[in-house]
């Protein structure tokens, strides 16, 4: 018995983890975007003229982003691959921007630069970012926030069984729901505000719908408030367009960059500590003007925010991203590339450097 042990061991040792790390990766190209009065004619997809210019990180090419059409399907069963970046902590922003994210866009929000765009068009799950729709919904129906609701059995997760602090028959009003489920994601507070709307839950949806065409999110796809269902599907273009949109409502900006909530449930003597889903939030480093986090085995860990960068205002959006820290690596991938080209690429006609691909 002790030989057999012994040979199976030798087995198990003789393959490699090495080996399995096989995955091609794609080529990228380190650009910068020049920078130039919007147009209104701005997404007609037409490259204007290529020129050169050398920042600190290299030499850059200027170009117009062009939107890729080329794939808008979605297939929850593919998922991302982890990829091979730098470590954030030891890079410092003066190599090539590579992200863990296998979909991400980033924008100045001012100016509509593209910064870095990587696979936009394609249509993937959003997880727990659908709660920044859900929020403009219940906004827009100006619902008093002081109401006193409870969570009922059908806010509970039955298709994934997630956990929640917020057990069937807690009240609070309907600001802390807000609250609770943009800064904490709290799935029974989403869904609890959804089925508290005028005609119910699934008006609430159809509503979400509509706003969502109305601000130009045409590949998207809402069919449940909190995100848990994988048939909320958007792409990175279409989220930078609702990241704008919430970035107009002044509780959505004020909640969602919130670190932390002491608030007393039903039946507690004590106040309850929700704290943001964002560590970024909560570590007071950064500049966020509006977050969201969201994760779900199909989409992946995502990641939403306005923040300001090297004294700009951008849009980052990061979707499908393998790991637990890896999104957060990314956004700090990110401030770090732009911090150190903004320097060589900012002054006068030319906008920061940017990173596109696929």
């Amino acid at each position: 018995m002790r030989k057999l042990s012994l040979l199976y061991i030798a087995l198990m040792l003789s393959f490699s983890p090495m080996a399995v790390h096989a995955a091609a990766k794609k080529s990228h190209k380190q650009v910068a975007v020049s920078k130039h009065k919007p147009s209104k004619h701005a997404n007609a997809g037409r490259f204007k003229q290529v020129k050169y210019v050398t920042g600190k990180a290299g030499k850059f090419r200027l170009a117009k982003y062009k939107p890729s059409m080329a794939n808008n399907n979605v297939n929850v069963h593919l998922r991302a691959q982890a990829v091979d970046v730098a470590p954030v902590e030891i890079y410092d922003g003066s190599g090539p921007l590579e992200l863990a994210s296998s979909k991400a866009l980033v924008i100045n929000q001012q100016t509509g630069e593209i910064i870095y765009a990587k696979n936009t068009n394609e249509s993937t799950p959003i997880a727990s970012v659908t709660k920044l729709m859900t929020a403009m919904v219940m906004l827009d129906a100006h619902l008093p926030l002081e109401d006193v609701l409870y969570i009922a059995d059908e806010d509970v997760d039955y298709l994934k069984g997630t956990r929640s602090r917020l057990s069937v028959g807690t009240s609070l009003t309907r600001g802390e729901l807000l609250q609770l489920a943009l800064m904490s994601s709290e799935n029974r507070a989403a869904a609890a505000l959804a089925r508290n709307y005028p005609g119910g839950y699934d008006a609430f949806i159809r509503t979400m719908n509509r706003k969502a065409a109305s601000i130009g999110m045409r590949a998207t796809h809402f069919s449940d408030a909190t995100g848990l269902d994988s048939s909320n599907v958007s792409t990175a273009e279409d989220l930078v367009k609702m990241v704008k949109a919430a970035y107009q409502y002044e509780e959505i900006r004020h909640v969602t960059t919130t670190a932390s909530q002491e608030i007393t449930l039903y039946g507690h003597e004590y106040p309850s500590n929700f704290v943001n889903t964002n560590s970024l939030v909560r570590g007071g480093e950064w500049t966020i003007g509006l977050s969201k986090t969201g994760f779900i085995n199909e989409a992946g860990r995502c990641l939403v925010m306005q923040a300001e960068i090297a004294g700009q205002p951008m849009i980052i959006v990061l979707l499908d991203s393998a790991g637990k820290l890896s999104r957060i690596g990314d956004a700090n991938r990110i401030r770090k590339w732009i911090e150190y080209n903004e320097p060589s690429l900012a002054p006068s006609n030319v906008a920061l450097g940017g990173h596109v691909s696929g």
